[in-house]
């Protein structure tokens, strides 16, 4: 059967971790304030607060992630009762919202290369071992999807990019031999040029110096 083509961006989707490992399912779960006024969907980055929980992390260039939102759970307000969403909507008032988070900073993800919001563009094989910049597109609020996307042209060799890409899915050649799904991990923290004792960026466990 052929692979599906790929018309939109779908987020991150967790599928190994590096060298080799399986990825078994497991996540953390995270506290989301109560009223946080922001939606967060399914393969959306997320970053931990001051206050003990996450929120969306909305970096491009840069990001400081603590993984991916995979989901959450809270006592409907309405209803009054337990709920199990793949997105959190904004302002949604509750006092034990928990978000299901792939934390693992050797985690491997699926995502989409986009020149733009949510146009699809392959990239050349060239790019492993390179690092990318991510687009913040909006979710859905009816699949409870993310639509963030690896920008296809930010392929650089810039130290602060968020995403450092592992491999291509071969399955995703387009007919200019380019792929229009990648495989990324998270970067790794950095100092930046002129600051040799200032660590910023990069995965939220190999950040010594904390939020």
């Amino acid at each position: 059967m052929a692979y599906p083509s790929v018309s939109a961006p779908y987020g991150m989707v967790p599928i190994g971790l590096i060298g080799g490992q399986n990825y078994a399912g497991a996540v953390r779960h995270m506290k989301i304030a109560s009223a946080y006024n922001t939606s967060i969907f399914s393969g959306d980055v997320v970053k931990r607060v001051a206050a003990g929980g996450i929120e969306k992390d909305t970096g491009t260039t840069t990001a400081t992630p603590v993984g991916v939102f995979m989901g959450c759970t809270y006592t409907d307000p309405n209803s009054n009762q337990k709920v199990f969403k793949k997105y959190f909507p904004a302002d949604t008032a509750a006092s034990d919202i928990e978000a299901y988070v792939v934390d693992d900073p050797d985690a491997l993800f699926k995502i989409v290369s986009c020149s733009a919001t949510t146009t699809v563009a392959g990239i050349a094989v060239t790019c492993i071992g390179n690092n990318a910049s991510i687009i913040q597109n909006a979710g859905s609020a009816t699949t409870g999807q993310s639509k963030i996307a690896l920008t296809s042209g930010s392929i650089a060799t810039t130290l602060s990019l968020p995403l450092r890409i592992v491999d291509v899915v071969p399955e995703t050649t387009d007919t200019s031999g380019n792929y229009t799904e990648v495989i990324v991990k998270w970067n790794a923290p950095y100092n930046a040029e002129g600051t040799p004792n200032t660590t910023t960026g990069g995965h939220f466990y190999h950040n010594p110096i904390g939020i």
